[in-house]
């Protein structure tokens, strides 16, 4: 039998199993507080839903929390992988907005803006396992004052953990585990437990490992995963503490283009393990006599170019290969983080409460490419290169609520000292038959540092708020402002930048409304002013350019600014809970790297302020329960995001890009997502369809990747109250389509090796028993 036809037979029985079960405890790894699965932020002055543990523990273990998310409104997420974890191509875009302009946090501590580059936090994949995570709340406008970012412009996504008490049911002592098999070898286990009482001392401790093999091409990606989390009653106050430790190591997926999809398929991946493939292909680069091995230098006598294109009877690639770059021998990301926190909540008197709560991260890591551009000194036509990162951030935060008659007064700061070293390094292959190093191990004594920098980012950031209690009516008022510093030092410095550079903006506003219209809706609205603070890294920001190119931007170039403006309407029954929103988002000093000024000057590319966007918005999305356990979801979002200006080069006024009234690169028009779930307390299943329109990747909009449907389900058994089955199937009808777009960045025009090929059809089986 088939896996999609036994998979399908297993939801039919399921589903029609009789609810004799109406009385079975919840699953082991189910937080037994109950209420909704979505949550569409009702009394909240903006855009607001989230996301609860009943729905995470659904999706496959293991599967990244902003995959969950996807269901909702104007959330774009994307992946290459089936549980979202693949970090060179997690992104998540939301109401035209890309990563890192977007905020992200874990019960408080800022995760930066979780890009790959890794300069200023942590992907949340790596800060908590999925299966200790409570709720995730997005916000689609701007988020909260009080999140701890300086890049949300475009909305927030806050990950709690879950309470040691929503483990701890029915006494002192709680265990869970799970483990799961599935497609391309998926090997994931999961253990937990937890100890004390659900209103004393109480905390859990919990170990997970996943790995699985490339679903195409060879390689490995897995995980290892330690939490821990203590809440300690003192009185009135409460103390909380997490620590956790992550050690990711992931080979990539070769980025692809249209035209590489077209040639060499959809399956088509880097060489490894064929070592020898791999060598051929940097021997063809550089023109490289493959019997006697002489030559070595491209273009030697003009037989042969870069593209891979035949001239004057060069040599060509076998088969439908037409350049180095469509195959690489390997590439790979790995990373080591640990993250530690410590919190205080405490009342003062009988109207004030105050938080504060201190963290230290730290990360080491590196992306390495084998690449045939620089050969190796022992004759080797390729190298290993590297980028490497070294991240240490020290922070606090907190903030004091007052109540006074009708006002909730809060104020709050937030303050990060951020030490993070980068370089990029090479590294020998051993010889020309043996590559004697692999690409899941950090590799020692580099041959060559290209360059390498100490940055230093200070942040400061308060905020003030005032909600207004009217009755039938909620005013909200308040505002944020920060300062932060960047400072680069360089070790090595190549043609990079040393100096500093800072945004300062001490009045960022927020001005909201929730007026209650009866007991079931509300309507409401706000407008939110947000600046985004520059980043430290050589990779991007204001650091990515030369000195002459630094020093010409770093006194007059304006961080980036949106303004958002916010109406809609929420309304919830026992039966039906769901919001209607429209949005208009004005975005200005948008940052582009641009050559500085005439081309014959040869100066560096540099950030450069190119104009503006504008984004009208529609979002709808609504949680129906039918009865007898069957349920309907559904959500809708239409996007117009366009670019108000051409690109200009603002030394000498001349064209660069004409994209006036282009759609923004991966900003889909249409998002639909519907979703039918049943539970009856034994048996459950959900199955999930996902519509995502066309989709462009170059500026001017001549490069797109078509809209595709995706359909996920999952089922599952509860054979007693603490033991489990669970059966998951992703991309369900085995659709061929690109999940990742901008892999590689976006061009202005014409196709681009920036894109990654989403997963193919795969099963997951679970078992989960707990005590």
């Amino acid at each position: 039998m088939r896996p999609l036809h036994a998979f399908l037979l297993a939801s039919t029985f399921l589903a029609a199993t009789p609810a004799f079960a109406q009385d079975a405890l919840p699953a082991a790894d189910t937080p037994t507080d109950g209420g909704e699965i979505i949550v569409f932020g009702r009394g909240e002055t903006r855009q607001v839903q989230e996301i609860t543990n009943k729905d995470l523990v659904t999706l496959t273990p293991g599967t990244n929390a902003l995959k969950a998310i996807e269901k909702l409104p104007s959330v774009n997420f994307q992946s290459a992988d089936p549980f979202g974890n693949y970090e060179w191509s997690q992104r998540v875009t939301i109401r035209s907005f890309n990563q890192n302009q977007l905020g992200f946090t874990f019960d408080g501590i800022p995760l930066g803006d979780m890009s790959y580059g890794n300069h200023n936090g942590l992907h949340i994949t790596r800060a908590i396992s999925s299966e200790n995570i409570g709720s995730v709340r997005v916000s689609q406008g701007a988020g909260s004052l009080g999140t701890q970012s300086t890049g949300n412009l475009g909305g927030t996504v806050e990950t709690f953990s879950a309470d040691p008490a929503d483990y701890l049911s029915g006494g002192s002592l709680a265990g869970q585990g799970n483990l799961t098999y599935g497609s391309d070898e998926t090997w994931r286990a999961f253990a937990r437990l937890a100890l004390g009482t659900r209103d004393g001392i109480r905390g859990y401790v919990s170990y997970g490992y996943g790995a699985t093999d490339k679903w195409k091409g060879q390689g490995t990606q897995d995980q290892h995963m330690g939490n821990a989390k203590v809440v300690i009653p003192a009185g009135d106050a409460t103390i909380d503490g997490w620590l956790s430790y992550s050690d990711r190591r992931e080979q990539d997926y070769q980025d692809m283009s249209m035209n590489m999809i077209r040639r060499l398929g959809w399956n088509w991946d880097n060489t490894f393990p064929d070592y020898a493939r791999a060598i051929d292909y940097a021997d063809r680069l550089n023109d490289v006599d493959r019997v006697s091995n002489s030559g070595g230098s491209p273009f030697p006598d003009g037989l042969y170019d870069y593209s891979g294109a035949p001239v004057a009877g060069g040599q060509v690639y076998p088969g439908n290969v037409t350049s180095a770059d469509d195959a690489y021998y390997d590439a790979a990301g790995l990373r080591k983080d640990w993250l530690g926190a410590v919190g205080l909540t405490t009342p003062i008197g009988e109207a004030a409460t105050a938080r504060i709560k201190g963290y230290y991260h730290n990360n080491s890591g590196m992306g390495l490419w084998a690449t045939p551009y620089t050969p190796s000194p022992n004759g080797v036509p390729m190298a290993v290169r590297t980028t490497e990162y070294d991240m240490d951030r020290i922070g606090v935060f907190g903030s004091v609520d007052y109540r006074l008659g009708v006002h909730a007064l809060s104020a709050g700061a937030w303050y990060e000292n951020n030490k993070f070293h980068q370089a990029r390094r090479f590294y020998a292959f051993a010889s020309r038959t043996q590559p004697g190093l692999s690409f899941r191990d950090y590799p020692e004594n580099p041959f060559f540092t290209q360059w390498e920098f100490d940055f230093t980012t200070n942040t400061f950031q308060y905020h003030v708020q005032d909600k207004i209690d009217l009755g039938m009516v909620t005013i909200n008022l308040g505002w944020k402002g920060f300062k932060v510093t960047n400072k680069a030092d360089a070790i090595v410095q190549a043609s990079f930048p040393e100096g500093r550079i800072k945004v300062e903006d001490w009045f960022q506003p927020h001005a909201g409304f929730a007026v209650e219209l009866s007991p079931e809706a509300e309507i409401f609205g706000g407008f939110t002013q947000v600046t985004r603070a520059f980043s430290s890294a050589t990779t991007t920001g204001p650091f990515s350019t030369n000195q002459v190119g630094f020093d010409a931007i770093r006194d007059d170039l304006k961080p980036e600014q949106s303004d958002t403006y916010e109406l809609g309407l929420r309304y919830n029954t026992p039966m039906f809970n769901g919001v209607l929103g429209a949005y208009l988002v004005n975005f200005r000093n948008r940052l582009l790297a641009v050559t500085v000024g005439s081309p014959i000057q040869g100066l560096a590319s540099a950030l450069q302020n190119v104009g503006g966007v504008r984004a009208l918005g529609f979002e709808a999305a609504g949680d129906l329960k039918l009865g007898s356990g069957f349920g309907v979801y559904a959500s809708y979002s239409y996007t117009d995001a366009t670019y108000r200006d051409d690109v200009l080069n603002s030394s000498d006024g001349t064209l660069v890009a004409a994209i006036k009234g282009k759609t923004v690169v991966d900003s889909p028009k249409h998002m639909a997502r519907g979703e039918f779930n049943y539970d009856d307390g034994r048996a459950f299943g959900r199955v999930g369809v996902n519509y995502m329109s066309r989709r462009f990747y170059s500026y001017t909009n001549d490069a797109s990747v078509p809209g595709r449907v995706i359909v996920d389900a999952s089922v599952g058994y509860r054979l007693t109250d603490r033991i489990e089955v669970q059966l998951n199937a992703t991309n369900l009808f085995d659709k061929k389509y690109v999940g990742t777009i901008g892999s590689g960045g976006f061009v202005n025009s014409g196709d681009a090796q920036t894109l990654l090929v989403g997963a193919p059809q795969q099963f997951f089986a679970t078992l989960k028993t707990g005590f």
